[in-house]
């Protein structure tokens, strides 16, 4: 027997078996048989087994109509309007005290009076209580017991009711002509239904149209597909009714609706083992905090990792603009490298999953690492901002082996648990921290930019150390396991079973890494002198000299290209890879003072550098031109007692921006051991850089303008100078007048002799 099929066996209901109805007389449950009566008076036993599986028996119905829940869902005390409600409550209540004497059903919990006499069972009889209600019903006021709903109460109405409340029950005490079975719609025939369908079909491919527009076109297909046919197309108002209870209220906007209609190409994804999915979102952090150069305070830009099988919140990134592509680069980096363990962090922090100790992972890792899941990335689930839509994303796409499958469009339950993340990490942690500023400006505080005490590292490091003591063993609600849906689990333990159910491939990347994620540009030639030119810079090193004036040996796509690969973050160097040695070289832009010292600059400044340059009339030979323009452009001919009253804000959270950007640049890079690398590119992963200072940012850019000086006076004279002869050493030379000595043979300066 089909689930969705019921039977109801009950003596009076009604069935069809091979297209004859019957009616049941009697049951006999012990014996597991049923005895069937016909119209014509023929009666057959049959057993229970033989009508739930027989393939032609179904209910009547006739015993459909009897009740409201024949041939549909069950009803609820949900269905029931507020009035309803507390009318079936009042039913009860007095078929409670017909049976217990006490309109609560608790002898425990009397109600004044209770029980009556007439309603108490130690002294009366269920007959004589039944009749005694309908007397105590029939004497009150009409008005009232018709509002009551129990105008019109007999004995055998309280013998129905009492055997509803049994089955099912308050809603047993319920009108079934408050629930009756809709009426649906007759006028909507085939024919109808065909029409609406098809206008359905072509007015979502068309501009949002009215409903009124929409019964014209019925009107019309009807017309023009059933001309021999006598069809009525009902009025606008049934029309109306049927398309909103159909498809909806229809207030989606027309593009968002023809979206929603997209079929799922392979259906519903099973999230079933770490990495398969991670689900990646940006959002203002909702904490204002204070950058390291100026101290100003500033809002950053926070970018989750999550992994939606484990909810394990495996990477983040805190920038002071909105993020690019390499930030996104790096964050699904940072989700394949296992996080180091911090100074402050205690053994509790240290990696505590069982099946794999902590001493292998330090082991293949080189550190100690936390206790937070690390994986590479299968499917990386993004909306449609344009930092998850450019080329560069598709060739990190590529190097990682994953998938970025873009959301629907104003579709956040595609990756809702990251969105859920974000309002769990607001409450949990960022509503207590100084400087909160809310999720509404009416909510805002009066002063949350002077309430500000965290800098961008300390904020960092707050929320790490938040992640692996706090969210990574805080237990789950409604996101426990398929498997164990009543269980506890905490991202943790879910990552734990993992191992046991999908096993673990550990895999850490080489630092070779970050040089591979980069934005990659290729070059035709290495110029002999200047060597290679990246969006508008000229960059070179010692590490180019066997190749200079050359084309690569390269073949395919770029054939006799050089593949030079650069940091949007921070303009001062580009990566080159030796093709004999394969080892990573950085080429300083040949416009940094000899000691390689100069202000930190991005993408964003050397386009400002380049136009205002552009517009000054310069046309350089060499970039050692352009280190003036650029220092003036960082703010450098300021005094330093003048920055923080003449500059203004917006230049000061730039100048933030790009130490921030260099700083987080410096740390992603692995640490190189060249020799022709500047020690200014060289960072421990792990390592906590300070920060520049506003003063030291200043006093750095003087430096580079007073390097920058002498090393141009340096070129401009290549030797010492001989100093300049004694005052009258020339009039004594050339004197006619003065006898040579008389070992001299002539002149001083070599000439003849005189005499």
């Amino acid at each position: 027997m089909r689930a969705a099929r019921v039977l109801d066996l009950s003596p009076g209901a009604a069935l069809v078996l091979d297209g004859t109805q019957w009616t049941v007389e009697r049951r006999e449950p012990e014996l597991g048989r049923v005895h069937l009566v016909r119209d014509d008076g023929t009666r057959q036993p049959m057993s229970f087994r033989f009508l739930v599986n027989h393939p032609n028996c179904r209910p009547s119905s006739t015993t459909a109509a009897r009740g409201a829940d024949r041939g549909r869902q069950p009803k609820t005390q949900a269905d029931l309007e507020p009035g309803r409600r507390e009318i079936a409550a009042c039913r009860l209540a007095h078929l409670l005290e017909v049976e217990t004497g006490f309109r609560s059903g608790d002898p425990l919990r009397p109600g004044p009076g209770e029980p009556k006499p007439e309603y108490d069972p130690a002294t009366t009889t269920l007959t004589a209580r039944r009749l005694a209600k309908v007397a105590e019903l029939a004497a009150m006021d009409r008005q009232q017991a018709k509002i009551l709903g129990l105008d019109r109460v007999g004995y055998r109405t309280l013998i129905r009711w009492d055997h509803r409340r049994r089955e099912a029950g308050l809603i047993g005490c319920a009108d079934e002509r408050w629930l009756r079975e809709s009426g649906g719609h007759p006028s909507i025939t085939e024919e109808i239904r065909e029409a609406i369908f098809a206008v359905r079909a072509e007015t979502l491919h068309r501009s949002k149209v009215t409903m009124r527009t929409r019964t014209r076109m019925i009107h019309q297909y009807v017309r023009e597909t059933f001309p021999d046919r006598d069809v009525t197309v009902p009025s606008y108002q049934t029309l109306w009714g049927v398309w909103r209870e159909w498809f909806g209220p229809g207030g989606a906007r027309q593009r968002y609706a023809r979206s929603a209609e997209l079929p799922a190409k392979n259906g519903h994804v099973l999230v079933h083992r770490p990495g398969q999915v991670i689900a990646l979102d940006t959002t203002v952090l909702p904490v204002m905090v204070r950058e390291g150069v100026f101290g100003d305070p500033v809002k950053c830009h926070l970018t989750l990792a999550m992994d939606v099988h484990t909810h394990s919140l495996c990477a983040f990134r805190l920038t002071l603009v909105s993020d690019q592509s390499v930030d996104v680069a790096m964050l699904l980096r940072d989700v394949m490298l296992p996080l180091p363990m911090r100074s402050d962090w205690g053994e509790e922090l240290e990696w505590p999953y069982p099946g794999l100790p902590a001493a292998v992972v330090a082991e293949f890792a080189g550190h100690k690492v936390a206790g937070l899941p690390f994986f590479a990335p299968e499917t990386v689930t993004t909306d449609h901002g344009s930092v998850y839509r450019n080329h560069h994303l598709v060739d990190v796409q590529r190097v990682l082996g994953c998938n970025i499958l873009p959301s629907r469009v104003l579709r956040p339950t595609d990756k809702s648990a990251c969105e859920r993340a974000f309002g769990a990490v607001r409450s949990l942690l960022f509503e207590q921290l100084p400087g909160y500023t809310g999720i509404d400006p009416a909510d805002r505080g009066a002063d949350p930019e002077g309430d500000a005490v965290l800098t961008v590292d300390e904020m960092e490091h707050v929320i790490a150390t938040w992640i692996v003591a706090v969210w990574q063993r805080r237990r789950l609600g409604e996101y426990a396991p398929s498997w164990d849906p009543g269980g506890g689990h905490s991202p943790n333990s879910l990552f734990a079973a993992s191992f046991a159910q999908a096993g673990f491939a550990m895999e850490v990347p080489s630092p070779e890494l970050f040089y591979e994620l980069l934005p990659v540009h290729y070059v035709q030639k290495i110029d002999a002198r200047r060597g290679v030119k990246i969006r508008g810079l000229w960059y070179d090193s010692p590490a180019l000299a066997s190749y200079r004036g050359q084309r690569s040996t390269r073949g395919g796509r770029h054939k006799g290209q050089w593949v030079i690969r650069r940091d949007p973050r921070d303009r001062r160097s580009v990566f080159f890879q030796d093709p004999l040695t394969h080892e990573w070289h950085a080429l300083a832009w040949t416009g940094l003072p000899p000691d390689g010292q100069a202000p930190a600059f991005g993408d964003a400044r050397v386009r400002e550098l380049l136009k205002k340059a552009e517009a000054c009339g310069l046309r350089p030979r060499t970039d050692d031109e352009l280190l003036p323009v650029l220092v003036e452009l960082l703010g450098s001919r300021v005094p330093v007692r003048q920055w923080k009253t003449r500059m203004p804000k917006a230049a000061r959270i730039e100048h933030a921006r790009e130490v921030g950007q260099a700083h987080a640049a410096q740390s992603d890079r692995p640490v190189s051991t060249t020799p022709e690398t500047p020690v200014r590119h060289q960072a421990v992963a792990g390592a906590v850089v300070t920060p520049l200072h506003w003063p030291e940012r200043a006093r750095q850019a003087d430096a580079s303008i007073d390097s920058a000086r002498r090393h141009r006076r340096e070129r401009a004279v290549p030797t010492r100078p001989k100093p300049p002869p004694p005052l009258g050493a020339s009039s004594r030379a050339h004197d006619l007048f003065l006898l040579p000595e008389d070992d001299e043979e002539g002149l001083p300066d070599g000439g003849p002799s005189t005499r």
